[in-house]
């Protein structure tokens, strides 16, 4: 049997296994991807990594690997014009990452070929013992009580402690393991190509807002830009079609000229946008990551970054030494509980209701390591489902301490729990008394 069985071999799947080895080199790791070998070597697309995931891969010792193929994004421009206007008014700039603006002398993002990124989590998983098998498809699993057993394409069956579907948006694992998803289509797609351009671009990112949507150039080595051109699904297909001149003149007409003359180098593909939201990330022996949880439009960048945050919430979960006792299926679901609000609580996990006899009751939270104390009023630990404003309840004039949405990571940050919420307490009642409690 093995620990944790990774399908999807993309960099949230290879960054778990990596940081999985990295937390608990005991653990014995395999990644099965339904990709031929070879294919993510033809993938010409680039990425934006934000400061917080450059320190997780540094961390885990690919970063090094990955920098010299890396341009820093050190300004962000954005423009709200029509696409016609011959001046493009700057609605808004930042600077990013330097000492002089305050910030830690490193760039607030940098934009990494695909290659680059998926290539050294490669070669760390190979250095770490993490098995990959290409070619290989998940095509149905059952849980049990302590593992779940996996079933290849071929008939195959794997037992492992925990699968994790890190297979894209269109997660086929998900639908098998009966979470659904709010998903929307905003009748958009996605030109991504990479243009080569006469003039240097200081590392300059800039989104135009136009009347179609945003058009993004992104900052590459070597006097190259990768785009994210947002066009109507039907305009983007059509645009993809074109001969290099039309589609190079209908580039220009949103890029401009102040980079000079340019070539558009790389393929060119349009990619559906859409909302994708699983309404819950785990299942018994089973939890999802990156885009097969959340996809999300591309308009901030962030779709990367939120699989790597998802990759370190389930890493430390794995090896917390508060839940190292626990099984990785209730691991799982204290993973969950860091990352969305809405799923439920198992028996057993909430407070106790404590009666108030005019003492202060005191209540344990279920990581260990939090006691809240209050006067008059019961303590429970549970999920809100409604809206963040109802997710933290007191009585006036007495807030609640421990573990709140807001204080559960600055003030502990190892309490996983989920928000606490204030319950009015009976009052004490003699025989005899009325409900008012007097006699």
């Amino acid at each position: 049997m093995i620990d944790v069985l990774i399908a999807g071999g993309g960099y949230v799947g290879l960054s778990l296994a990596v940081s999985l080895k990295k937390a608990a080199p005991h653990l014995d790791v395999m990644v099965v991807d339904a990709a031929p070998e070879g294919v993510w070597t033809k993938d010409e697309r680039a990425s934006a990594v934000a400061a917080a995931a450059e320190r997780m891969l540094d961390v885990l010792g690919v970063w090094q690997a990955i920098a010299p193929e890396a341009e820093p994004i050190l300004r962000m421009v954005i423009t709200d014009s029509k696409t016609a206007d011959p001046v493009r008014p700057v609605f808004l700039t930042f600077e990013g990452g330097g000492e002089d603006n305050g910030g830690d002398g490193r760039p607030f993002a940098h934009m990494v070929p695909n290659t680059a990124l998926v290539g050294a989590l490669r070669r760390a998983c190979d250095e770490l013992g993490v098995s990959i098998r290409q070619s290989t498809v998940v095509e149905l699993f059952k849980s049990g009580d302590h593992s779940v057993a996996v079933t290849l394409a071929g008939g195959e069956t794997i037992e492992a402690r925990l699968l994790v579907a890190c297979d894209g948006v269109r997660s086929r694992l998900r639908e098998a393991a009966g979470i659904k998803a709010v998903e929307f289509d905003y009748g958009q797609s996605g030109i991504v190509t990479t243009v080569e351009h006469e003039r240097p671009h200081g590392g300059t990112a800039e989104e135009h807002f136009l009347p179609a949507g945003p058009f993004a150039t992104l900052p590459l080595k070597n006097n190259r830009s990768s785009l994210v051109w947002t066009e109507s699904t039907y305009d983007a297909e059509r645009l993809v079609k074109e001969d290099d001149f039309i589609f190079e003149e209908e580039l220009e007409r949103r890029f401009g000229h102040k980079l000079g003359r340019l070539k558009v180098v790389g393929g060119r593909r349009a990619f559906p946008l859409g909302l994708t939201l699983a309404r819950d990330f785990v299942a018994p022996r089973f939890a999802l990551a990156g885009d097969a949880a959340h996809g999300i439009h591309p308009i901030s960048g962030q779709g990367l970054n939120l699989g790597f945050k998802d990759v370190a919430a389930l890493a430390e979960t794995r090896s917390s030494r508060r839940t190292a006792s626990a099984s990785i299926s209730a691991r799982s679901r204290f993973w969950s509980a860091t990352r969305r609000g809405g799923a439920s609580i198992p028996s057993g996990w909430a407070l106790r209701r404590t009666s108030s006899t005019g003492s202060s009751p005191t209540t344990s939270c279920p990581c260990g390591s939090c006691a809240t104390s209050a006067s008059a009023s019961s303590i429970a630990c549970r999920r809100s489902r409604s809206s963040s404003s109802a997710r933290r309840r007191a009585l006036p004039g007495e807030p609640i301490r421990g573990c709140s949405p807001a204080s559960r990571f600055e003030r502990n940050r190892s309490c996983l729990c989920p928000p606490l919420i204030r319950l009015p307490a009976p009052s004490p009642r003699r025989r005899g008394e009325g409900t008012s409690g007097a006699n």
